[in-house]
């Protein structure tokens, strides 16, 4: 039996996404899940529905990197209660030339051993500029 304990849930998602064990990668998410990504990026807001942070926004990250090169490793992880935040970093070679490396960290709730609820918070100007070269993200004038 899987266990249902917070931790032990992510840790397996984690792992998981490292192994790019899609099965796992959707169990790990309850039906109704959400997935909050900060910023303006084609891939910020609120992700709603296990199918939608699956298919459409970690997906949609997939077509980014050059495939095979995308290095998953879990830094840490603390607990409490429901609730579970995880360190891990992100290293992949782009589809645009250049490296992604980012630092990023989740806040993941688990109820009943599946995640309901992600956000996630990242480097965005680094995401910007490596996953997305085409954008703008210059700052306009005159802000801070």
């Amino acid at each position: 039996m899987t266990s249902t304990d917070p931790r032990t849930v992510v840790i397996r998602y984690v792992e998981a996404v490292r192994d790019g064990d899609a099965d796992v990668i959707h169990d790990s998410f309850a039906a109704d899940a959400t997935w909050h990504y900060p910023g303006d990026l084609p891939v910020s807001g609120v992700w709603r529905g296990r199918d939608a942070i699956v298919n459409d926004f970690l997906g949609g990250m997939g077509p980014a990197f050059v495939p095979g090169t995308l290095e998953i490793e879990l830094v840490s992880t603390i607990a409490e209660g429901d609730r579970v935040v995880a360190e891990w970093t992100a290293r992949a070679k782009t589809v645009h030339g250049g490296t992604y490396d980012n630092r990023c960290i989740g806040i993941y709730t688990v109820r009943d051993g599946r995640i309901t609820s992600v956000v996630e918070y990242a480097d965005t100007r680094h995401v910007a500029a490596t996953l997305f070269p085409h954008l703008d993200t210059r700052r306009p004038a005159g802000a801070e």
